[in-house]
């Protein structure tokens, strides 16, 4: 067994970038031109973006099970092309932070959480997805919590 991770689909994003910073902060979300190489991970492409680039600023719903898991929060996201990752391909935005693993069962509900090392994600996500119920897992930035991006099984 293996894992797939998947980042977030760039086209719900594109008409955000069309919309003026006046426009944007009455949606509560903001325009950002990066100004450092680390500290703005993209959850478009699954990597830090680079210095001058674009990215949105909003408040995703990652979790929209109807639990008291339910969940929302900040992401950057940009205009790129979605990362298109192999089964246990690690994105490089992942493996150099910290990371909190948030493991669901298929009715949304929390069934085990770790805080790892991001050097320590593929093995840590193969255990999780032992026999313990886990539908899909989230990986969120364990500094600002936010949601970093989605995991399931992958049969290769």
């Amino acid at each position: 067994m293996s894992f797939q991770v998947s980042a977030l689909c760039p086209a719900q994003f594109q008409p955000l970038f069309e919309l003026t910073d006046a426009q944007l902060a009455e949606k509560g979300m903001s325009r950002v031109i990066v100004d450092s190489d680390f500290g703005y991970p993209d959850r478009v492409t699954l990597e830090d973006a680079k210095i001058g680039d674009e990215l949105i600023l909003l408040n995703y719903e990652h979790q929209p099970a109807a639990t008291a898991y339910k969940a929302s929060g900040p992401v950057f996201v940009s205009q790129g092309k979605s990362a298109q990752l192999s089964p246990g391909e690690i994105p490089q935005s992942f493996a150099k932070r910290p990371l909190s693993l948030r493991a669901y069962d298929d009715q949304g509900m929390m069934v085990d959480a770790k805080l790892i090392d991001g050097q320590t994600f593929g093995d840590t996500i193969k255990a999780l997805f032992g026999p313990n119920g886990v539908a899909y897992i989230h990986v969120h930035f364990a500094l600002r919590g936010c949601f970093a991006g989605r995991v399931e099984r992958a049969y290769v």
